[in-house]
């Protein structure tokens, strides 16, 4: 099995799973002079300039700038101080409104990903997926009743039919298919012309990982896949998949092309690849260090990570 080191995954915050159904501890939390609140505009996040950035945390007066009443989200605690996220509505100057103006930028997490630290990244997808959660789903689905916010924003309750909704998480396989020194790289049409990846998509309901895996490369390129290799995971917060990164056999080496879901997908040889990640391929571009498709292609890439002795 090879390390895991995956952007947005490294978490250092202490969920507090028991606490936050304790309404008193929330709200002691809430009211504690060292708790920490970091605002959130646009699923924007404020952030210190340059290629080191940190996360600009405020305390409780921050709620005040949110537009509206802010419902802080309970990330967890760390070094003993309670950590929330809110969203801050849509302010059009929210630098001014945190006074926090000359010393940072509100970012997008895709630009911050890579200049923050590995937990302070993880901080920020957490409460990104979380944040995106509520904002999405404000009524019930049973009843259509608007749900209210809950125990530090661990679930969601309705007043109506007093059903909870808690968060959810969607798992997504992807997967890079290998046959001998080769392995398959697919190109989506939302890709520039030389960017391909591995092939990824959805589990369905009543699915395995593995059978989702093989459904998946045999829809989009119709190559058939024996043994599935579970890698690694990574938290992709947009909006709140699991990515699960597998290495799978092929089984079959005719592409049969889905062209509503790729524009195209090759075989490309181990060489072919390593050129492609040091930059030295001009028909051939796989992706950035901050997805799990990049650190399944190295790890093959280099051999650490597969190789026939899998099959």
């Amino acid at each position: 099995m090879v390390e895991q080191a995956m952007f947005f995954a490294g978490n250092p915050i202490n969920r507090s799973s028991n606490e936050r159904r304790d309404p008193e501890w929330v709200q002691k939390a809430l009211e504690a002079e060292d708790s920490c609140f970091l605002p959130v505009c646009n699923f924007e996040f404020p952030a210190t300039d340059g290629a080191q950035s940190s996360l600009l945390w405020g305390d409780r007066s921050w709620l005040a700038g949110a537009v509206g009443p802010a419902e802080p989200i309970l990330l967890g605690s760390l070094k003993g101080r309670a950590h929330f996220a809110f969203d801050v509505g849509d302010l059009e100057l929210p630098l001014d409104a945190f006074g926090i103006s000359g010393v940072g930028a509100f970012l997008g997490l895709r630009d911050l990903a890579s200049v923050l630290s590995p937990e302070e990244a993880a901080m920020a997808a957490q409460a990104r997926s979380v944040l995106e959660w509520h904002i999405r789903y404000p009524f019930c689905p049973g009843c259509g009743e608007r749900s209210v916010h809950r125990n530090g924003g661990s679930s969601r309750h309705c007043p109506q039919c007093k059903t909870d909704h808690f968060p959810r998480v969607d798992p997504v396989v992807i997967v890079l298919v290998v046959r001998g020194e080769r392995c398959l790289l697919g190109r989506s049409g939302r890709f520039g012309r030389n960017l391909y990846s591995a092939l990824a998509g959805f589990v369905e309901p009543g699915e395995s990982i593995e059978e989702a895996a093989r459904r998946e490369i045999k829809e989009e390129s119709g190559i058939g896949v024996g043994k599935v290799t579970y890698i690694a995971s990574q938290p992709w917060p947009f909006p709140y998949s699991l990515m699960i990164g597998c290495y799978g056999e092929a089984l079959t080496e005719t592409i049969v092309l889905d062209e509503e879901e790729l524009a195209d997908a090759r075989w490309f040889s181990k060489d072919h690849v390593r050129r492609a990640l040091a930059g030295n391929a001009e028909d051939l571009a796989v992706p950035g260090k901050l997805a799990i498709a990049r650190y399944l292609i190295e790890k093959w890439a280099t051999g650490e990570g597969c190789s026939s002795k899998l099959w």
